[in-house]
């Protein structure tokens, strides 16, 4: 891998994903209790991070909830590990590492229009500026323009690092 393909060392995630965190607990100061639902996998595990620092900062309790979708086909294969009536009447924050075409984003947030909720924001990590839906990023991390024919990767481990190929 070429050092100049990272786009984001592992000091600069954690240093942004603090800061969503503290977007995310801003706008949500006056809730008792907020969702962060993470589109899975890597939306799920930036979802677990922001949830741990939530509860360092807060006082908010903070449900997460896992959303599964096929990517590839994501019309009806929408499923959250929280029911509805969990969800209901909620802040509720939709993460994803990378917003690339919005798909993944897009069918997430129709999901959860699907039951009343107090507050809906989204959030990622890497926020490209090729969208095929009209869908944004409340809470971004970076933002890039790329070609259509570069790809955006997040890892998430030991070293996390966000690259470009």
């Amino acid at each position: 891998m070429q050092s100049d393909n990272i786009i984001l060392t592992h000091e600069q995630i954690q240093h942004k994903i603090k800061r969503i965190a503290y977007q995310i607990y801003e706008t949500n100061v006056n809730e008792k209790e907020i969702v962060i639902a993470g589109i899975a996998d890597n939306g799920y595990i930036f979802a677990e991070r922001l949830k741990t620092i939530l509860e360092n900062i807060s006082d908010i309790k903070v449900l997460l909830c896992k959303v599964t979708m096929n990517k590839k086909s994501p019309q009806n294969t929408v499923t959250t590990s929280l029911r509805p009536e969990e969800y209901q009447n909620k802040s509720l924050v939709l993460i994803d590492d990378v917003l690339n075409s919005g798909t993944a984003l897009i069918y997430g947030v129709n999901h959860f229009l699907q039951v009343p909720l107090h507050m809906f924001k989204t959030a990622v990590l890497v926020n490209r500026n090729h969208k095929k839906y009209p869908i944004k990023a409340d809470f971004k991390g970076i933002s890039l323009s790329t070609s259509l024919h570069e790809h955006v990767e997040v890892k998430f481990g030991s070293e996390d690092v966000a690259i470009l190929k």
